[in-house]
């Protein structure tokens, strides 16, 4: 197994060299190790996705829950893991770095920190604010004996908010109080992923989700991304077949859905150890 030091320099160089990569984002170990042997180079976690599959909405996942899963997944792979770490779990900065530190010791070679309250009626941090969250989360990666990758981000079209102006002046506060990675989710016009890219002098990551645009890899490589998450999307693309399957038993009393399962000797090779 690599070391972690070995993970880090490895998931900092695969932002360094040409064109995009993909992250996909297991929830699990199981689809942590089948995407490792399909052949991707880093993988990143889904607290949607791990929130679904201990049963509860997005952002109900306490951060021992969270670390403890992300240190398993850190822990039965040998790429790469980039922690999505909400908002940090808390509001002040001195929490947020906290959660980096407690990440780093978990294994992980990065981590994402989010712009968002996550409280009922409440959407973005104030700019100020959450540039300051980002700048202790920061000097937290910095302080580490490896190069920990910091991924910031913008939340605004996530959480209802599509203002673009504003989105990409956050994405240039973060990228000057230290974050090493820049990421806007559920930006998807070709305009707004290269306005977002040009406005700032780090990687971008884009977030291939379950919106309706669909870009390929050398696509966006062409705007000028450099990473390429999807989020839920594997997650609730299993959950889909999941439900299809299990309401035609209901509903019709068949069982066609078996057709489109994968093979079972095919899912227990990926698993070997």
């Amino acid at each position: 197994m690599r070391t972690q030091l070995q993970k880090a320099e490895a998931f900092r160089a695969l932002h360094a060299r040409p064109g995009a990569f993909i992250i996909p984002n297991p929830w699990d170990v199981g689809t942590a190790r089948i995407l490792e042997r399909l052949g991707f180079e880093a993988l990143a976690t889904t607290s949607a996705g791990f929130a679904f599959s201990h049963g509860v909405p997005d952002n109900r996942v306490g951060r021992d829950a969270m670390l403890a899963h992300v240190a398993q997944l850190t822990a039965a792979t040998n790429v790469p893991v980039s922690a999505d770490l909400e908002n940090g779990y808390g509001d002040d900065p001195t929490t947020v770095a906290e959660t980096v530190h407690l990440a780093a010791a978990a294994g992980v070679a990065g981590c994402s920190i989010e712009d968002s309250v996550n409280r009922p009626g409440e959407t973005v941090y104030e700019m100020a604010h959450a540039a300051e969250r980002v700048r202790a989360a920061a000097e937290a990666a910095r302080s580490m004996p490896f190069p920990f990758t910091l991924t910031a981000r913008a939340e605004n079209f996530l959480v209802g908010r599509p203002d673009l102006k504003d989105t990409i002046r956050r994405l240039q506060a973060y990228q000057e109080a230290g974050a090493d990675v820049l990421y806007a989710p559920c930006i998807t016009t070709r305009e707004e992923i290269i306005a977002v890219v040009r406005s700032v002098d780090r990687p971008v990551n884009f977030l291939m989700g379950t919106q309706p645009v669909r870009y390929s890899l050398a696509e966006l490589s062409e705007m000028g991304v450099r990473r390429v998450s999807v989020g839920s999307a594997l997650a609730t693309a299993a959950l889909g077949a999941f439900l299809r399957g299990a309401r035609e038993m209901k509903e019709r009393g068949t069982f066609e859905y078996a057709k489109d399962s994968a093979g079972f000797g095919e899912v227990s090779e990926l698993l070997k150890l």
